[in-house]
């Protein structure tokens, strides 16, 4: 009895203990599975922290790379390296420095504005300037295309005399000269004048008296007449000796063939024509200037040894003074 009792309190004492022991084993086991659900919880969460991080780090690096990209952008502009703060640092000390107020800009731009009223009024200026400049550019083109009238007019008179010319010497088989420019008439001192001399050489009358009549004839034919305002008689001698003397010379000798026309105008001139040669001609020494030059740019004597008949269109000083207007 007295062991069965034992053995009752024993099993009961053993029973507590067996609850309590599951008891703790439930408990256990509860904060096993609660520390389960903890870690699983903060797993997941260190799992969303590690990806939202990486995803930060992520747009951390491209923002970091644009950022590197800009600044190797600046420092290849600006030749050195800088940081974004630096940069940021020297703009605020720009404007720092600049340190503009919305006043100071206001007046800054009204500035502007009356700098831009200026500007164009001067264009407008200009403008009227450049219409009257063209006003008048036209009305000098058209005087300057009457002119050229006059001009031409003038240059084919002058080809038609010295057409003439050469024809009428061609007519009469004379084989003398006549400058294609001028419509000069070449005569050979040494022909006309022994040396150092002013007297006509009996082979100068002779050359004289063919040459002079048909010269003159043609110039003072009623065609070209009301054209011609001269009908020049140039000496010119060589380069020896003096200026003085050589213009004394050729002026001695162009005066002799001068006189020689005039005695020879009664048998190839009538009243009218001699009046007009009176009227017209002219007599000039010139020394030894313009001389003749050879092939080689030496002066030939003989060649400046000369005198010629020549002639001057009216008009021709404006013909002249138009050329270098229009040049």
């Amino acid at each position: 009895m007295a062991r069965r009792r034992k053995r009752q309190r024993e099993s009961a004492r053993f029973n507590v203990w067996r609850s309590y022991s599951d008891m703790m084993a439930g408990l256990l086991m509860l904060f096993v599975l609660i520390m389960c659900v903890t870690l699983f919880q903060a797993q997941k969460n260190y799992v969303d922290k590690l990806a939202e991080q990486e995803e930060k780090m992520a747009i951390q690096n491209e923002y970091t790379s644009a950022l590197l990209e800009k600044q190797s952008e600046l420092a290849e502009q600006e030749n050195q390296l800088k940081t974004q703060d630096e940069l940021l640092a020297e703009q605020e000390k720009k404007l720092a420095e600049q340190n503009l107020t919305m006043e100071e800009l206001q007046a800054a731009l009204e500035k502007q504005a009356a700098l831009l009223d200026e500007k164009t009024a001067t264009l407008a200026q200009q403008q009227t300037t450049l219409e009257e400049q063209q006003s008048a550019l036209k009305a000098r083109t058209e005087e300057l295309k009457e002119k050229q009238a006059q001009i031409d007019k003038i240059v084919g008179v002058k080809a038609e005399v010295i057409e003439a010319l050469r024809e009428e010497f061609k007519k009469n088989n004379m084989n003398v000269t006549i400058d294609t420019e001028t419509g000069a008439l070449v005569l050979d001192s040494n022909v006309m004048f022994d040396y150092d001399e002013v007297e006509l050489s009996d082979a100068g009358r002779e050359m004289l008296e063919q040459a002079l009549p048909i010269y003159c004839k043609v110039l003072l034919d009623e065609r070209y007449l009301a054209n011609v305002a001269e009908i020049i008689i140039d000496g010119y001698t060589d380069t020896d000796g003096s200026y003085e003397y050589n213009l004394e010379l050729s002026q001695r000798r162009s005066l002799a063939v001068a006189q020689y026309l005039l005695e020879l105008k009664d048998s190839f001139l009538d009243g009218d024509q001699k009046d007009s040669l009176l009227e017209k001609l002219t007599v000039n020494g010139h020394s030894m200037s313009n001389p003749i030059l050879d092939d080689d740019g030496n002066v030939d004597k003989e060649a400046s040894r000369r005198v010629e008949v020549k002639f001057r269109l009216k008009d021709e000083e404006m013909l002249d003074e138009l050329y270098e207007m229009m040049q």
